[in-house]
């Protein structure tokens, strides 16, 4: 039968306690959101929603075409102007997606007979990438410049070394200048997914690159995500001229798909005026994370101290994991749970966001319900 081995699949999934389910929500949830990635509370902020429907309603509802064709419009090229002097770059470019923008970096920069070294944390976007690369992957021990060394050591023609700046799983960084160093001794580019650092690190939120001095720098591209801090959809690229250039030119997630759409375009670039101008709302959803680490680590419980705005808390099991969440859920909590094959270390986890619009008394209560549904 067409398909039958669906069945065993689902089977063997629901065994493992793996079964993963859609859960529509309502425009306006009562529960307390501690799982999406509003990281600086924009999503539903009123300049940004404006943003959105003021872009719709002059552009349309749809980008209408490739952006090869006619899904550039002047509001792309503003986000994407506003968008590199902001961190930092030279230029940028926009996807529909942080996932098209990953996949885009990592195939047109890794040709025939190139290197790539991937640190084992890194997002499925950039594995993705890797694997569709033709270049060859390595994949190096997690955060560790010195494996990324040894790996670029034993090659000698093109390379590039791929990494997320702050790791989706617990939230920790990579020592990016230290990562920097290792390609640099050998020659290679350093492409890192900058996702979960727009908007938290760096002066302002100017991001991890723009913090640890490698912003604008001729070797680095940093891609971003357009729909965690900025609370819009879409991704970005940001390097040299001449590598956004390429892309334009090599990119297949850039020329055979559609432009972002108008109304994200908009309120992408809505929200980063906005963050120009409230620079403390980095350094607020930093300060939160910190405070949740604090009080879940003095409740007993094993919390990965936070290097951005992702607090990892761990689980006994998958199945642990699932019912901890689902009962948070029933108290009034929303929270994230990543578990196999999500998290590459196999250990389940319950994942907290920490928004830069949490109050005190909303942290104190988020601590209190997942302490008091610990299995």
């Amino acid at each position: 039968m067409a398909f039958g081995w669906i069945d065993e699949q689902a089977e063997l999934r629901r065994r493992a306690g793996l079964v993963r389910t859609l859960r529509p929500r309502p425009a306006r949830s009562p529960l307390l959101d501690l799982a999406s990635n509003d990281y600086l509370g924009l999503a539903h902020h009123p300049e940004v929603t404006e943003g959105a429907a003021r872009a719709a309603s002059t552009w349309g509802a749809g980008a209408t075409g490739s952006r090869l064709v006619t899904g550039t419009t002047e509001l792309h090229t503003e986000l994407e102007r506003e968008l590199a002097a902001f961190c930092g770059f030279e230029a940028a470019l926009v996807f529909s997606s942080g996932y098209a923008a990953n996949l885009a970096a990592v195939t047109a920069l890794a040709p025939h007979g190139s290197l790539i070294v991937s640190d084992a944390g890194n997002h499925a976007s950039l594995i993705d990438g890797c694997r569709l690369a033709r270049g060859t992957t390595q994949v190096v021990a997690h955060a560790e410049p010195e494996a990324v060394r040894k790996a670029l050591a034993g090659h000698a023609g093109t390379a590039i070394a791929v990494s997320d700046t702050v790791f989706s799983v617990d939230g920790d960084a990579v020592p990016l200048a230290e990562l920097a160093e290792a390609c640099r001794e050998h020659g290679a580019g350093l492409v890192v997914d900058d996702a979960h650092g727009l908007g938290v690190l760096g002066d302002g939120g100017r991001g991890a690159p723009h913090a640890a001095g490698l912003a604008g720098a001729d070797d680095v591209v940093a891609t971003v995500t357009l729909s965690k801090s900025l609370g819009s959809q879409g991704g970005a690229v940001l390097g040299p001229a001449r590598v956004v250039d390429h892309l334009v030119n090599a990119a297949r997630t850039f020329i055979f798909d559609t432009g972002l759409a108008p109304a994200a375009a908009g309120a992408a670039l809505a929200a980063l005026r906005l963050l120009r101008r409230e620079p403390q709302r980095a350094e607020r959803a930093r300060a939160v994370a910190d405070e949740l680490y604090a009080r879940l680590t003095t409740a007993g419980l094993e919390a990965v101290r936070p290097d951005a705005a992702v607090v990892s808390v761990r689980a006994p099991s998958p199945e642990d994991a699932v019912r901890w969440a689902a009962e948070c859920r029933a108290a009034g909590l929303a929270v994230g749970c990543f578990r196999p094959p999500s998290v590459p270390d196999g250990i389940s986890r319950l994942r907290l966001t920490a928004r830069a619009d949490l109050t005190g008394q909303q942290i104190e209560r988020a601590v209190r319900l997942i302490g008091e549904t610990r299995p």
